[in-house]
């Protein structure tokens, strides 16, 4: 079966160089920050891929070129056999617009606090043409805030009315309003209380349940992917170093990466067992390292690490991009 979305080297470089004059009189090249350096996954129909990775690496680039609001500067994606970033440029695009939405990470930026809930969630209904104004509307809007946990009488409120969580269930009712297939989330439980965490999980569990929903899931915090993902990629420094299914990979990660990052978590049969602190700081992304990018921080580096970018590549039935698991060295 193909999968739903295919991404293929997909990579997005930003501009920081200074002023124009700036450089002229300083004599200052141009500086590109490569955000996301050529990364590639499939995400089959019905599942959740989850990204994980330290603050900075990359994954809300990844989010953000999903759903057309970056251009690629390489790559692309396919999205249900059709090419996503040259069909978002057409009139189609509205369309693949409708089938892909995103939910925001900060339900206090991602709502508009002068509307209220019925003008939130109704805006995808009114932009697409699907309902226009009317009893028509209000009742879908009723229905949508109904299937994410909440009451047809907040659609009166405003956002600073509700916690985080419920804001949160807000923007996920909005997403769904156009009964889309595919959902970027992009660390929709981050601000939240870990008690409201896994009441807004279990809702997108059921609506994926019931509604065949498709999600590319990004967080930094492994027991949500734990609950929530099918397969998982770990990202470090704008490239995927390790993608594999969920249990192959808590159970027997292979990147020292993955390994720096499980090891990290406090676990209740571990007691008393010295926890291995992630080590090192993430390299300045302005003037990554050469080689492997992570190889200033792993114990199994040597001078191949440092010279030769490892690629990502089918090893012990995972994908993982390491010089130490091919020869055997992990």
């Amino acid at each position: 079966m193909t999968p739903l979305v295919q991404a293929h080297d997909l990579a997005k470089s930003f501009d920081v160089s200074p002023p124009w004059l700036n450089r002229v009189l300083e004599r200052k090249p141009r500086v590109l920050l490569k955000a996301v350096d050529g990364v590639s996954f499939s995400i089959e129909r019905g599942k959740t891929l989850a990204l994980v990775g330290e603050s900075g690496c990359g994954k809300s680039t990844v989010a953000r070129l999903l759903v057309g609001l970056y251009d690629p500067t390489r790559g692309g994606m396919q999205f249900d056999g059709q090419d996503a970033h040259a069909a978002f440029k057409t009139a189609e695009g509205r369309t693949l617009r409708r089938r892909i939405q995103m939910i925001f990470q900060d339900p206090y930026a991602s709502l508009n606090p002068r509307w209220i809930v019925e003008d939130i969630v109704g805006e995808p209904l009114r932009e697409h043409g699907i309902f226009a104004k009317g009893p028509e509307l209000k009742a879908r809007v009723g229905d949508l805030l109904k299937s994410v946990g909440l009451s047809p009488l907040d659609m009166v409120k405003y956002p600073h009315q509700f916690s985080g969580g419920q804001r949160q269930r807000i923007s996920i009712a909005r997403a769904l309003a156009t009964q889309p297939e595919f959902l970027v989330c992009d660390e929709p439980t981050s601000a939240l209380d870990v008690s409201v965490q896994a009441q807004v999980l279990n809702i997108m569990k059921d609506l994926q349940r019931e509604q065949g929903l498709t999600y590319l899931f990004i967080s930094h915090n492994l027991a949500v992917v734990r609950h929530v993902a099918d397969e998982v990629g770990v990202m470090y420094l704008g490239r995927l170093v390790e993608v594999a299914e969920k249990h192959t990979l808590f159970d027997s990660p292979q990147h020292p990466y993955t390994r720096m990052l499980l090891d990290a978590i406090p676990q209740m049969k571990h007691t008393g067992r010295r926890r291995t602190p992630v080590q090192g700081e993430v390299p300045n992304p302005l003037d990554p390292p050469t080689g492997c990018t992570f190889h200033p921080r792993c114990p199994l580096a040597n001078e191949r690490c440092k010279a030769e970018r490892p690629p990502l590549q089918m090893l012990r039935g995972v994908q993982v991009a390491c010089h130490a698991v091919e020869e055997g060295r992990a």
